[in-house]
């Protein structure tokens, strides 16, 4: 039985968001679900852990933001892009 948990990210004070322009990726989208378990698994925990140190402390665990996201990725919120110009993946919005 799989837990996930809803996480609202609560920045510090004074964090200044990046603007729309700074999450471009000029890339190609590539399906999570093609993507090696153990490869998503790794990229998600990069993802999480340099997104949400930016953010601040949080009270979960490496864990609950890997599940988070990778439910996003599954419901389509998110999306993994191989970005042409860096050759490197990172998750981004999908509109």
């Amino acid at each position: 039985m799989s837990k996930y948990v809803d996480v609202e990210i609560v920045p510090e004070k004074g964090y200044q968001p990046k603007s729309q322009s700074d999450y471009h990726e000029d890339g190609v989208d590539v399906p999570y679900d093609r993507i090696s378990p153990e490869v998503l698994h790794s990229l998600i925990a990069e993802f999480v852990t340099r997104e949400w140190e930016e953010l601040g402390v949080s009270c979960y665990t490496l864990e609950d933001k890997i599940e988070q996201v990778l439910r996003q990725l599954q419901q389509k919120k998110a999306k993994v892009v191989f970005d042409l110009s860096t050759n490197s993946c990172n998750i981004v919005v999908n509109k």
